[in-house]
């Protein structure tokens, strides 16, 4: 792929994407909307990965958000403005193979188009996580009403309504159920790679179909979403038994987290 402000990398199924752009904290712009584009079409479509891995080259942030320097393009006309969720989120791209976050330093922002929409996300001890929208006086819409899906809602307008004035930090990003891991900056890139190696390694059709389930449940009631789930099982049940064999699966081999 022509890529030009991250790094794409498969290796035993898991697709490692790097944002590229230290100097200016990650933040993305209108060459980082057309990458991710292609990056979640082809992960979509190369049954060789089966999941992908964030992360963020540099030592101060993970991202920040969009570059307000190069910002991105936008069409004249209002009504035909799009959200650069179309181009940055895998669940809009409908991309059903996990995705795990590996965070570290500022997140921000519009770093939360990935965060809200991860299956699994780790940081660093120095992480921090914050939306500065309304400080700059912009209405904090897109990015809090995707993570009152994964926090409590009264943690999600905090973050969205102090803006610049407060950051939430590794420790309390795990109280709320934001990340599920902190560990030491050094441990943060091999956690995350080892994480998304034990769920490569499992039957694909088994987990895309788990995720989809999952997540496609938040849009609906629970009674649909039951009927729905049902029909997942009853199409990819037979697929992801036939990927494994049974008998050869470890009972004894297991973390306690």
């Amino acid at each position: 792929m022509d890529l030009r402000t991250v790094l794409y990398e498969v290796t035993d199924h898991v697709a490692t994407v790097t944002l590229d752009r230290p100097h200016a904290m990650n933040s993305f712009t209108q060459e980082t909307l057309d990458d991710f584009s292609l990056i979640w079409q082809t992960v979509k479509q190369d049954d060789d990965v089966h999941v992908v891995v964030l992360r963020a080259a540099g030592d101060r942030a993970f991202c920040t958000g969009m570059d307000v320097k190069e910002g991105i393009r936008r069409h004249p006309n209002v009504w035909s403005q799009t959200d650069p969720g179309e181009q940055l989120s895998p669940k809009l791209n409908h991309v059903w193979k996990p995705l795990v976050c590996a965070v570290h330093g500022m997140a921000a922002g519009g770093a939360f188009y990935w965060l809200n929409e991860a299956d699994i996300i780790i940081c660093s001890r120095d992480a921090t996580f914050f939306d500065p929208h309304v400080t700059y006086g912009l209405t904090a819409a897109m990015e809090p009403i995707g993570l009152a899906r994964r926090i409590p809602l009264g943690e999600a307008l905090r973050i969205a309504l102090l803006g610049l004035d407060e950051r939430v930090s590794a420790a309390r990003a795990l109280q709320i159920g934001l990340v599920s891991e902190v560990l030491p900056p050094e441990q943060l890139w091999e956690r995350a790679d080892e994480i998304a190696r034990t769920i490569a390694a499992k039957p694909p059709a088994a987990i895309q179909g788990t995720v989809r389930a999952i997540w496609e449940s938040l849009d609906a009631t629970r009674t649909q979403a039951l009927r729905t789930g049902l029909s997942y099982t009853q199409l990819g049940n037979p697929v992801g038994k036939a990927e494994v064999d049974r008998s050869s699966v470890s009972r004894s081999q297991w973390t306690l987290r």
